[in-house]
């Protein structure tokens, strides 16, 4: 893709493909949504080798797969929990008084039994903690300790797949349990690090 086309050309590149799903409900899919289209000189600069675009894709899928499915379950696990999301989720979005009063005690009362659902549907441990510690031990164990980031001295896609999942629990118990019983917290500092430098 260069820099001249069109948003139009653009998502010409990833044509949506019906399929149905585990539900028996038709759904649209985009083949290519993990590939980058860009050109051969592009190509051999974002990957210089094969190897990296491959891994690249399999843990941005595994984000989206697995990853974000994990996030629900941990935030509103216990009423406790799901009340003190829900207060963020108020606090952060400007509620008016009798909105965000409505929208706390109801949200957090129907996420919870939701969660219960999610917890089942994703066939998660009784303690949907476990999964979540297990699955940031397997990205970290795929970054490697010789490594910043999955995509080397900067990240790559799947770093920011990564990192924009967890970041949604940032604030929550779910996070600083997270934060204690994993050692995610260097990879998601220095995630924090290069964002922040981006954005100046």
């Amino acid at each position: 893709v260069h820099r001249r086309n069109s948003l139009e050309e653009i998502v010409s590149f990833y044509p949506p493909m019906k399929t149905v799903s585990e539900q028996g409900k038709e759904v649209l899919e985009y083949g290519n949504k993990y590939w980058l289209m860009l050109d051969e000189k592009e190509t051999k600069r974002v990957y210089p080798v094969k190897e990296v675009r491959v891994e690249e894709m399999k843990w941005r899928k595994w984000a989206d797969d697995w990853l974000v499915h994990l996030i629900s379950p941990n935030v509103y696990r216990t009423p406790r929990e799901a009340l003190a999301s829900f207060d963020y989720i108020v606090r952060e979005g400007k509620f008016g008084t009798m909105e965000g009063l409505f929208a706390k005690y109801l949200g957090a009362v129907a996420m919870f039994f939701v969660s219960k659902r999610l917890k089942k549907r994703h066939n998660l441990r009784d303690d949907v903690r476990e999964d979540l510690y297990a699955a940031v031990n397997e990205w970290l164990k795929a970054v490697g300790q010789h490594r910043p980031f999955m995509g080397g001295n900067q990240p790559n896609l799947a770093d920011l797949a990564v990192y924009g999942v967890l970041r949604v629990m940032e604030g929550l118990e779910a996070f600083d349990d997270m934060m204690v019983h994993t050692k995610i917290e260097p990879w998601y500092q220095r995630m924090e690090d290069v964002i922040r430098k981006a954005a100046v």
